[in-house]
C-alpha cells in the first residue's frame, strides 16, 4: 500500500553526503522535503539539484530543510556534486541521502516497476513539523521539477494551517484567498477584518490574511 496525505512519513537511518541521517531525528522542528532522483550523474537530475541549491535560502525563511535521495551509494553522490557545481554555478547545500539499498526507495515507494524497475521515479514528499506527510508530487524521469511550484504549495500549506482559507487555482503568495466553508458570514467578519466577496454562499474571496 502506498504513502497518504496525513500519514506519519516513515523514517529511516541512512547514510548521506553529510553523514549519517536519521530522518525524523534531523528534521527535528522543521518542515522537510525529501525528493528523490533515478541516478547519479543523469541530466535532469544535476539541474534539479543546481536549483535547488539556489533556491534554499527560500526554503530556510519557510523554515523547511532539503533532503534528495538516489539509488546510488554516497561516494557516488560525493564524485556528482562537483559536475553540479561546475555546470549549474552553485554549491550544493543540503545532503544527498546514499540508497543503493534501496531502503528510502521502498519506503516512500518510489520504485515504480511499470516504469523502470530500477530506477525511482521523481517523487516530491512535503512533510511538516509533526513529520506529517502534507503533500506528494510523481513526476516521470523526463520531466524536471518546478520548484517555484513546490514552494507554492508550502505557502498554500504553512498560511492554510494558520488561517481558516484555503487556496484557489494558481493561487500565489499575496493573492486573495478562499474562506472555508465551515465559516459562518458572521464568523468571516470577526476573522477577516478586510472584507470578503460573496460570489457565491460557499464560494467567499478575502485577502490573504497574514498579509
Amino acid at each position: 500500500m502506498g504513502l497518504h496525505i496525513g500519514q506519519i512519513a516513515p523514517d529511516f537511518t541512512q547514510e548521506s553526503t553529510e553523514g549519517p541521517i536519521k530522518f525524523h531525528e534531523w528534521i527535528g522542528q522543521t518542515w522537510a522535503v525529501l525528493f528523490s532522483h533515478p541516478k547519479d550523474f543523469t541530466p535532469v537530475c544535476t539541474t534539479e539539484l543546481g536549483m535547488a541549491s539556489k533556491l534554499k535560502a527560500q526554503f530556510d525563511k519557510r523554515n523547511v530543510k532539503m533532503i534528495a535521495v538516489s539509488v546510488d551509494d554516497v561516494a557516488s553522490h560525493n564524485k556528482w556534486i562537483g559536475d553540479i557545481e561546475d555546470t549549474q554555478d552553485t554549491k550544493m547545500n543540503f545532503p544527498i541521502l546514499g540508497d543503493a539499498d534501496k531502503k528510502v526507495a521502498t519506503l516512500y515507494d518510489m520504485i515504480h516497476p511499470e516504469a523502470n524497475d530500477t530506477l525511482t521515479v521523481r517523487s516530491v514528499f512535503i512533510i511538516d513539523n509533526n513529520k506529517k506527510i502534507r503533500a506528494m508530487v510523481t513526476y516521470p524521469a523526463s520531466t524536471g521539477r518546478d520548484f517555484g511550484e513546490i514552494l507554492r504549495v508550502i505557502d498554500s500549506l504553512q498560511l492554510t494551517d494558520s488561517h481558516k482559507v484555503a487556496t484557489p487555482a494558481n493561487w500565489k503568495d499575496g493573492d486573495d484567498c478562499v474562506i472555508v466553508p465551515a465559516i459562518t458570514d458572521e464568523e468571516a467578519k470577526t476573522k477577516f477584518p478586510k472584507g470578503f466577496k460573496s460570489l457565491r454562499p460557499y464560494l467567499r474571496m478575502t485577502p490573504q490574511p497574514n498579509k
